[in-house]
């Protein structure tokens, strides 16, 4: 795991001063550790009860639709306000300056299906926290909450509870 952590590239004060942000564009273009990344977490999955993945925006739509490639599952997305063009189901949350919203189309998903979550990083857990609610508000059942990779000093995992969370790296 050591060698694909080192792949991903440390950006300081990105996207603001004092942040050190986890760019995973350099893991996704070194072909052979993207596959290797998908074919690891998809490995987790392979006899669980799953209907759909589900790709938050922007990274999360990569991860979720290579897993759901691999899995033989659909593949929905959660945007941002504006970029869905169908009716949707919206939820507000709380950003550390300010407020952000998520949309999911109505259609998306049906009562009791089950929902695997994918993201390219866990940090805070605001923006998965948010998907969860829409998923439950829409009557599926979140099966796990699946990263490539975890900043675990910021317990974003903590904020996810009772749901189950995977990070294949830790940082």
């Amino acid at each position: 795991m050591e060698s694909l952590k080192n792949i991903i590239r440390d950006v300081p004060d990105f996207p603001k001063e004092g942040i050190v942000f986890k760019d995973i564009t350099t893991l996704l273009s070194d072909a052979k550790s993207f596959q290797r990344v998908i074919d690891l977490m998809a490995h987790r999955y392979i006899d669980k009860d799953i209907d759909l993945i589900l790709g938050v925006e922007a990274r999360g739509f990569i991860m979720g639709s290579a897993l759901a490639y691999k899995l033989g599952k659909g593949v929905i997305l959660v945007r941002k306000p504006g970029k869905l063009p169908y009716k949707t189901h919206s939820v507000s949350y709380d950003l550390e300056y300010g407020t952000d919203e998520l949309h999911i189309h109505q259609d998306a998903i049906k009562k009791g299906q089950k929902i695997l979550i994918a993201d390219d990083l866990l940090a805070t857990g605001g923006t998965v926290k948010a998907v969860i609610k829409l998923i439950e508000q829409m009557g599926g059942e979140i099966v796990e909450c699946a990263f490539l990779a975890e900043l675990e000093f910021l317990k974003g995992k903590e904020q996810l509870l009772p749901h189950s969370t995977y990070s294949l790296l830790q940082f």
